[in-house]
């Protein structure tokens, strides 16, 4: 297949005076992952980092105020969409329950959609995604450029983030969350005193992914128990645009809904 070649591969929106949202816009709207830039007092943090189908780190580079300053990659899970440029980056934090994937990803690792079983296909159609063409890119990052060649690397991480640690930029501190069902080391941070969360892949106002390799529909209500508790004042989910605690509420009781319907149509079936 012929694809164009973008005029440019990243875009960056400023969504508050030190947060930025940055995407691959070109990538197929099921992978194209949020990726955000907080820059603090004493370091920054770039959560998630895309699909690495070009470099990232210098495009990131090009919207710091100040590059020379310290830069915490963290990584919310290690599904391919997030943690596609990791091993760019000196200090790689993760949850210990996805270290090890992070390190040799054995999931999807291309940009081609035959390597994706087709059961997983399904449920991203299920869900209420597009279809995925030949490929999850959508245009060329440049002339010439193969999409053979692309292989998600990984990294190892440098270090573990727990329910219940923080992320320090001096500023602005970020109380880590484990939020899995979604995957099982998926986690979110918090900010108390601005009611600030980054929700990753635990809550979007999208279509939420619940039935694949690692995911858990029991976990997934535990991870909303939680998120139903706290003082939110805004969302950034993993994907699609930001929101408010009412939507989260809203979001919430919708697959709360389709869970407990489900729970009941299989206790007929069974009983």
């Amino acid at each position: 297949m012929t694809l164009p070649v973008a005029d440019h591969w990243f875009t960056a929106t400023k969504i508050d005076a030190d947060t930025t949202l940055i995407l691959e816009p070109h990538i197929h709207v099921l992978e194209q992952a949020n990726m955000f830039l907080v820059e603090g007092t004493e370091k920054d943090m770039i959560l998630d980092t895309g699909m690495g189908v070009i470099p990232f780190k210098p495009y990131l580079d090009s919207l710091r105020k100040d590059p020379s300053k310290p830069i915490i990659c963290v990584s919310s899970h290690t599904h391919i969409d997030h943690i596609g440029a990791v091993h760019e980056f000196d200090i790689r934090l993760v949850h210990p329950a996805e270290a090890d994937e992070m390190a040799a990803p054995s999931g999807l690792t291309t940009l081609f959609r035959r390597d994706m079983p087709e059961t997983l296909l399904q449920t991203f159609l299920d869900a209420g995604y597009p279809p995925i063409g030949e490929l999850l890119i959508e245009a060329l990052p440049f002339a010439g450029y193969d999409p053979e060649t692309y292989r998600l690397q990984g990294a190892p991480a440098t270090g573990l983030l727990n329910h219940g640690d923080t992320v320090d930029l001096g500023n602005h501190v970020y109380e880590v969350l484990h939020l899995p069902g979604h995957s099982p080391g998926g986690i979110g941070l918090f900010e108390r005193e601005t009611g600030v969360l980054f929700g990753a892949d635990a809550i979007y106002d999208g279509p939420l992914i619940f039935e694949g390799p690692g995911m858990s529909v029991e976990d997934y209500r535990a991870t909303f128990a939680l998120l139903k508790t706290l003082p939110v004042t805004i969302v950034h989910g993993g994907h699609d645009p930001s929101f408010d605690r009412a939507r989260m509420l809203e979001i919430i009781a919708h697959y709360e809904g389709l869970w407990d319907q489900q729970d009941r149509a299989d206790q007929r079936q069974s009983g």
